[in-house]
């Protein structure tokens, strides 16, 4: 068990949006998604995988199979196993978006 104070976690990068891991477990990951205007993560499914969004700050427009939104502050957003999904940072300011997925998909 651990506590994490997620804002010294946030890192931009001009060129792609960052993915900075905040921790994993043989069940899940947790990272937190750092987007800069104009980013996004292409849409995309995980076999047999759940996955959230959790919008820190700022506003994103998400994708689930056929539907998006766009959720702001404490907007939350989750895809099903296979369902497609993916997030893009249409606004003028920087996106930060806590992501979990279980099970994880990084560990055997």
């Amino acid at each position: 068990m651990g506590f994490l104070d997620t804002s010294a976690f946030r890192r931009f990068d001009a060129d792609q949006m960052q993915k900075v891991g905040l921790f994993e477990t043989s069940q899940m990951f947790c990272d937190v998604y750092c987007l800069e205007p104009g980013q996004a993560q292409k849409v995309h499914a995980h076999p047999g995988a759940t996955k959230f969004y959790y919008v820190i700050e700022g506003e994103g427009t998400f994708t689930l199979g056929d539907a998006t939104r766009t959720l702001g502050p404490g907007g939350l957003a989750w895809s099903a196993p296979d369902e497609p999904h993916g997030v893009e940072n249409q606004g003028d300011d920087q996106l930060v978006v806590l992501v979990s997925m279980a099970p994880n998909p990084n560990l055997p």
